[in-house]
């Protein structure tokens, strides 16, 4: 049976939205997509709820008009800023010898509370990187095996409490509820990375607008995330004030002349800022100039940023590079240069039933990755946003609002409200109390399908005993 997705991408310059459907062997057809200018935003963080909710809305009904679909839950990305990552670890016995999906989610949640995270952070994800049975390392997926401890380390990704209710509210004003919440440097190397990278390990750049986020992926799962407030519209910024032209003709100069090979020297008529009744001649070698300083920066940055994880030698593919700035004519051959001569590829989302011929640009990598995370594109295990532990193998059950804590405890004090009513009947707890959550995609673990309910009571047997003896 088929199920339809909403994946929405809100980027630092813009928002994508994508409506997808997914088979049972989770392959993925694009059957709608919008794209809006991004307001309200700044460095991928919400700034102003109500312009962020028309952009969101605005790229949504483009997306459910193409798609003929009213569909009304969603699954976002989160900027990297004001992210912090932090690794733990975590240790369970295994009772019965043999290590099923409980023990993994036991294992993975203890490493979750043994981490140090402060109060005014969530969790968007935690992602197992090491399994580790009895005295073996590394073990790419424990399920099924035989042992007596089972260890994890895991990369806790965390973002502020604020930033994640300011992205659910503006959501939630553009007529969707969020179902899932996904990192989206994340998110781009789902949507980038080929088998080899990931067995090799490889960093991904996402190099948007005015952000670029990092990750490493190492041992089939992330090991490092950062986020650099530097993008192409630096580019543009730079451009505007060296050739003293407004920003849309900069940017215009950036799309046609934007090249890092050697300039001619050429000359451009452009218009002046704050006179644009008059123009003056630029050489393209300006040009040239400016925007070789700003990229050489900024692949410097992201070069600081690759040091400082300290996880280069686990880097075996090199570096992938995606999103809008990739477009510059030369900028794999300077990365090479700058990047200690590691492998550098300019990376495009990966092919997919149905993508548009604009989502093919390296700028959708973000919005496709999603449409790919909900097809079971993720690493093997991890806990998302929701608390949930989702792997390869799980069942899909269809989304519902999750319940606030405050309806909760509303919940709660209806249902029970003293302590003589725990003898109540089920039939008398809220539909919310009797029916088990099912946000996104949850693992359901510890189900015991053989039931003792249908076994007769000891006294009944004596009885009959006693009666046929008699």
């Amino acid at each position: 049976m088929k199920r339809t997705v909403l994946a929405i991408d809100i980027g630092s310059t813009k928002v994508c939205a994508i409506i997808a459907e997914i088979d049972n062997d989770n392959s993925a057809q694009i059957i709608g997509a919008g794209i809006s200018k991004a307001q309200g935003l700044r460095k991928g963080s919400i700034t102003n709820i109500e312009l962020a909710s028309k952009s969101i809305k605005a790229a949504l009904n483009d997306a459910r008009r193409v798609a003929g679909t009213d569909i009304k839950s969603a699954i976002v990305t989160i900027s990297g800023a004001y992210t912090k990552s932090i690794n733990s670890s975590g240790i369970v016995n295994v009772p019965n010898r043999e290590i099923t999906l409980k023990e993994i989610n036991r294992v993975m949640h203890t490493s979750l509370y043994n981490a140090n995270i402060p109060n005014e952070f969530e969790v968007l994800h935690a992602l197992p990187y090491n399994f580790k049975v009895d005295d073996q390392d590394f073990i790419e997926d424990p399920l099924g095996m035989n042992a007596a401890r089972l260890e994890v380390e895991t990369h806790i990704i965390t973002t502020q409490k604020s930033n994640l209710n300011n992205l659910r509210k503006a959501v939630k004003a553009a007529g969707v509820d969020v179902e899932s919440i996904v990192l989206s440097g994340y998110a781009s190397a789902i949507a980038v990375l080929n088998l080899d990278e990931k067995e090799l390990g490889a960093a991904v750049v996402d190099m948007g607008g005015n952000t670029s986020n990092i990750v490493i992926h190492a041992g089939h799962a992330i090991r490092y995330n950062d986020f650099l407030g530097v993008g192409s519209n630096h580019i543009t910024n730079d451009l505007s004030m060296a050739l003293h032209t407004p920003l849309q003709t900069a940017d215009n100069v950036k799309m046609n002349y934007g090249s890092l090979y050697t300039p001619s020297n050429d000359l451009i008529e452009l218009p002046v800022i704050g006179d644009e009744t008059s123009t003056h001649e630029v050489s393209l070698e300006v040009v040239h100039n400016v925007i070789y300083a700003r990229v050489e920066e900024t692949l410097m940055i992201i070069a600081q940023s690759i040091e400082k994880s300290g996880l280069k030698e686990h880097m075996g593919a090199g570096i992938v590079l995606t999103g809008g700035f990739t477009k510059i004519e030369g900028l794999r051959e300077l990365a090479v240069a700058i990047l200690d001569n590691m492998p550098v590829r300019l990376a495009k989302p990966s092919d997919m039933g149905g993508l548009f011929d604009t989502l093919r640009d390296p700028s959708y990598s973000g919005a496709v990755g999603l449409i790919k995370y909900s097809a079971g594109g993720y690493t093997p295990y991890e806990i998302d946003v929701n608390k949930k532990m989702r792997h390869a193998g799980e069942e899909v059950l269809p989304y519902e609002t999750p319940i606030m804590e405050e309806e909760l405890e509303n919940l709660e004090s209806t249902a029970f409200p003293s302590s003589s009513a725990s003898t109540q009947s089920k039939n008398n707890v809220p539909k919310h109390e009797s029916k088990p959550s099912t946000d996104t995609t949850m693992v359901k673990i510890g189900s015991n399908p053989n039931s003792k309910n249908d076994e007769p009571n000891p006294i009944s047997k004596f009885w009959n005993w006693a009666t046929q003896l008699f």
